[in-house]
């Protein structure tokens, strides 16, 4: 891969520390273009007419293509790397949590993280309000399961670090912000400060 890598992010973002942290994993060089998503600076004519018409990031910019979705851009980086685990079987059961990450867990922790840490709850709408107990109860569903899961494991999938591991990291290490209590969840913790030991790993926000 030999064309330029740019990271269109917001720093504080889960799911672009997801692309930082596959990068960083990985020992590529890249740069980074910061857009503040509270000043709508991702929904500017340029931007949805260049980076990406569906006004989010992270974008992965490989050359002059884009890339949006966190766990697609950390998987065509991680491309024939041991991230991405050589087992077929394995492979299939990392999607399997990619997947989860994205439709079980992310919009509940990180929504609730968001709502709490960057609107506030004293903005909060009428629909927030409705809402922040029902995603509150659905996160916590999604840390018990990742906590069963982890009951005699390392890493999510075989033994090793993965793809699984990075986009299920990004909002969990971080879930207090959301008002999860991660001391509920034993073997999530244990799995986060594992996933902080290993060589190359740098923070959310860095």
């Amino acid at each position: 891969m030999s064309e330029k890598i740019v990271l269109h992010e917001y720093a504080d973002s889960g799911n672009c520390y997801k692309i930082r942290l596959t990068l960083a994993h990985l020992g590529k060089a890249y740069e980074r273009r910061e857009y503040d998503i509270l000043k709508g600076e991702t929904r500017t004519p340029e931007f949805l007419g260049t980076v990406n018409a569906n006004g989010r990031i992270p974008v992965l910019q490989v050359g002059d293509r884009f890339l949006p979705e966190s766990n697609a851009a950390i998987f065509y980086l991680a491309e024939g790397s041991p991230l991405i685990p050589g087992d077929r079987w394995d492979r299939a059961d990392m999607l399997r949590w990619m997947f989860f990450e994205q439709y079980n867990h992310e919009p509940n922790v990180a929504t609730m993280r968001f709502w709490k840490l960057f609107v506030g709850e004293e903005n909060w709408t009428d629909t927030q309000k409705l809402l922040a107990p029902v995603k509150a109860a659905a996160g916590d569903a999604a840390m018990k399961l990742m906590d069963e899961h982890l009951e005699g494991r390392s890493f999510f999938v075989g033994d090793a670090l993965s793809l699984a591991d990075i986009a299920l990291y990004a909002y969990t290490h971080v879930a207090e912000d959301g008002g999860f209590d991660l001391k509920a969840y034993p073997y999530v913790k244990a799995w986060c400060d594992a996933v902080a030991l290993q060589p190359g790993h740098v923070q959310i926000g860095d």
